[in-house]
């Protein structure tokens, strides 16, 4: 990070003495143990110190506020943290507003310098704007919990005891993002966990000589699986605290970064960056991910302009991040790809539950090793969660999606997003998809706006490319009835300058929705 290298036997020294410390602190077997960094190098030896004191990692996303803060605390019944001082005050504030019974009992807490040269001004250096952040030595909370330096954590005498965590035993309870009500956690054992980390090191073809941007939050499920796969490998991690286009494209060029695991935004901003005809991508023999289609016109740049084919794949929390993914060397454009290894996935009727044939749109439904083993103390949630096929459990996406001749998985929305305007269905990701084919537009979401005649209509939320700031609303409506179908073309275009996205870069399509809707 920013220049600091880290072997892996210094790694696993500093894994070794955290867990011990872990211990001293009272943390047992199956107990959880919160979890909020940004990207730093502490965080990967923090992860995997929690898993050798045989305890559960509960990965919390490092934006999260108070209320959010003390639903994972209260909810999860972790009594220990390990957090980046920057933000342990915050949860320390969102503890203390929890019963006696339920709070944090001891923080860890590590400076981000513990794991860099804050002196270095390179190329990878902190970026000017982001020095006082992670430069500056951030105060200690003084709440009612014991807090333990990393410095000193890490000089803890006390070894770990012999590891006794079983496949079948918790090693993971991240978050779902909670669309409805508070999140829920998704318990993940070590079996399901490791199925994803192997069987990803071995469909990416990742070896020690791999170099990997970890740009994608690891706090994320998708980060995680990535992070625990480079490990398999024995692979490098240039790792990357937040995004920033010119950081990550002097970072790809000066390390020879040959992996980049990413959300299509950060593709879609690296391409707009007015650096970028100084970055090299020339080491870049693997680019992919998911958490929304790669609009196709992109895809095509990628591959026209550098060889490089965008390679998508599919997954949710629930799944331990991929459930599909595409053929490295045979991808299709904006499809999830194919069932991931040792996965049984298919589409039925949302309604009937019976399986649809090849071709005909319907819920996708996944079974395979690394599916979660249900919500955290939400048995209810967790039964509505599952349908049975052919005497398997099937975990119900969602997502609705078809099947091609060649067994590739097509998404073609939310079960629950769709727009109905005067009877006809209204995909909002295909409409999406043709907007990014207009040159003005560098990002859109497409949502419903109410219409007393049609009783829903379409509206697009747009991002203009720089180039193109003078373009009108009329304009796009105007591409778009050249573009697509009348009953598909948005009746409303309303110009922002950003979208809002979660902390792993998905646009939420549902805050823009409820706002329309007066929520």
């Amino acid at each position: 990070m920013f220049g600091t290298e880290l072997s892996y036997s210094q790694l696993v020294d500093q894994v070794e003495r955290l867990a011990g410390a872990l211990v001293s602190l009272g943390v047992r077997r199956e107990d959880r143990v919160l979890l909020c960094m940004q990207n730093c190098t502490q965080v990967v030896v923090a992860h995997f110190a929690i898993l050798r004191a045989d305890a559960v990692v509960v990965p919390v996303n490092p934006m999260s506020k108070s209320e959010e803060l003390r639903h994972y605390i209260g909810d999860s019944g972790a009594k220990v943290g390990i957090v980046t001082a920057d933000l342990a005050t915050g949860l320390a504030s969102a503890s203390d507003l929890l019963d006696a019974t339920e709070r944090l009992q001891c923080l860890v807490v590590t400076q981000y310098t513990d794991g860099f040269d804050a002196e270095r001004h390179d190329e990878e250096a902190p970026i000017p704007t982001w020095r006082d952040w992670l430069c500056k030595a951030h105060e200690l909370p003084t709440s009612g919990c014991t807090v333990v330096t990393w410095a000193d954590a890490l000089q803890s005498n006390r070894p770990p005891q012999v590891h006794a965590a079983r496949g079948d035993d918790m090693a993971m309870l991240p978050y779902t993002s909670g669309t409805t009500g508070h999140p829920k956690g998704c318990i993940h054992h070590h079996s399901s966990v490791n199925h994803n980390a192997f069987a990803s090191q071995h469909w990416a073809l990742l070896s020690p000589e791999t170099v990997m941007l970890a740009a994608v939050p690891l706090f994320h499920i998708t980060g995680i699986v990535m992070m625990h796969a480079a490990v398999v490998a024995a692979g490098t991690l240039v790792i990357m605290p937040r995004w920033n286009r010119e950081l990550a494209g002097r970072l790809i060029s000066r390390r020879k970064v040959s992996y980049w695991s990413c959300i299509p935004t950060m593709v879609v901003d690296l391409l707009a960056s007015p650096d970028f005809a100084s970055f090299d991508l020339s080491s870049l023999v693997h680019i992919g991910g998911g958490g929304t289609a790669m609009p196709q016109a992109v895809a095509q740049r990628l591959l026209d302009t550098y060889g490089l084919r965008f390679v998508e794949g599919y997954g949710l929390t629930e799944t331990a991040a991929p459930s599909h993914a595409n053929p490295w060397r045979r991808p299709k454009q904006q499809c999830l790809g194919m069932p991931f290894i040792s996965t049984d996935s298919r589409v039925i009727d949302p309604e009937t539950k019976k399986e649809l044939p090849h071709g005909e749109a319907g819920e996708i439904v996944t079974h395979g090793p690394q599916l979660f083993k249900g919500y955290w103390r939400q048995p209810e949630a967790t039964a509505a969660a599952f349908v049975e096929i052919e005497g398997k459990k099937f975990f119900r996406t969602g997502d609705l999606g078809r099947i091609d001749e060649d067994g590739y998985f097509f998404m073609t929305d939310r079960l629950k997003r769709m727009i109905n305007a005067s009877g006809f269905k209204v995909w909002p990701a295909e409409v999406e998809t043709l907007l990014f084919r207009h040159p003005a537009v560098q990002e859109a979401c497409i949502i419903s706006t109410r219409d007393d005649y049609r009783g829903e209509s379409v509206k697009a939320i747009v991002v203009l490319r720089s180039t193109h700031a003078h373009t009108t609303a009329d304009q796009v409506v105007e591409w778009c009835r050249q573009n697509m179908a009348a009953y598909k073309v948005p009746r409303q275009v309303q110009f922002v300058e950003a979208l809002p996205k979660s902390g792993s870069g998905k646009v939420l399509w549902r805050a823009l929705q409820e706002h329309e809707d007066g929520g």
